[in-house]
């Protein structure tokens, strides 16, 4: 039996995020995938592990955590030493990982994940035509928020400090999916700093791992 385990699916963004801590850290896992078309994330056993009934969720001997962000704050606070450091090397940097991944989760995720289900999901998955009130009032928002992250990064190769972190890691899976709608991709290509950032963080080779394994 493997030590961790991610219950989850492939096209989630959520799972994708805890899958790329995992990947970071150079962690062996098993990847249990969960039939969402089936409605099985609503059902026993899953719903045993997540009692929301929401993709991911996480074994590692007796524990079990859901939440993606709070899956890769486990693995990077229990395997501080392994793989890439992802908590920031100093205390002014641990306090920017804290900074950053609350905006992502608070600024910049609701705007984002509103586009990535208008653009993409809506039309692929459930057949219904693109809102585009709501595709132009989301791209408005995330843009905003992206003039604050060309500032940061104007003076921060990466948004905690000199180093990768799970700042720019919860980015990722978000970040990914929305470069493929060409009008939510010029958001972040137009931004000079914005966009040097996302090239990079978007090559990391464990990223690239991820996307080749899950066809992400």
């Amino acid at each position: 039996m493997a030590e961790r385990k991610v219950y989850g699916a492939p096209l989630s963004t959520a799972t994708m995020r805890a899958v790329a801590c995992l990947y970071e850290k150079d962690l062996d896992f098993e990847f249990v995938q969960v039939d969402m078309r089936a409605g099985a994330h609503k059902q026993e056993p899953f719903i045993s592990l997540n009692p929301f009934g929401q993709v991911p969720a996480y074994q590692e001997g007796d524990a079990t955590f859901f939440e993606s962000r709070a899956i890769s704050k486990s693995i990077a606070y229990k395997y501080l030493d392994k793989g890439t450091q992802l908590l920031g090397k100093s205390p002014e940097e641990s306090a920017q990982v804290g900074v950053w991944t609350e905006v992502e989760a608070h600024q910049f995720d609701p705007p984002a994940s509103k586009l990535l289900f208008e653009c993409l999901f809506k039309p692929k998955f459930i057949g219904t035509p693109t809102d585009e009130a709501v595709v132009a009032e989301n791209e408005a928002k995330l843009g905003k928020v992206l003039d604050v992250y060309e500032a940061r990064l104007a003076k921060s190769k990466y948004l905690a400090g000199p180093d990768f972190s799970l700042a720019d890691l919860h980015h990722l899976p978000v970040i990914h999916v929305l470069l493929k709608v060409p009008r939510v991709a010029a958001l972040f290509t137009s931004r000079e700093h914005v966009n040097a950032w996302v090239k990079d963080i978007t090559s990391r080779p464990a990223w690239r791992k991820l996307v080749d394994t899950y066809n992400f």
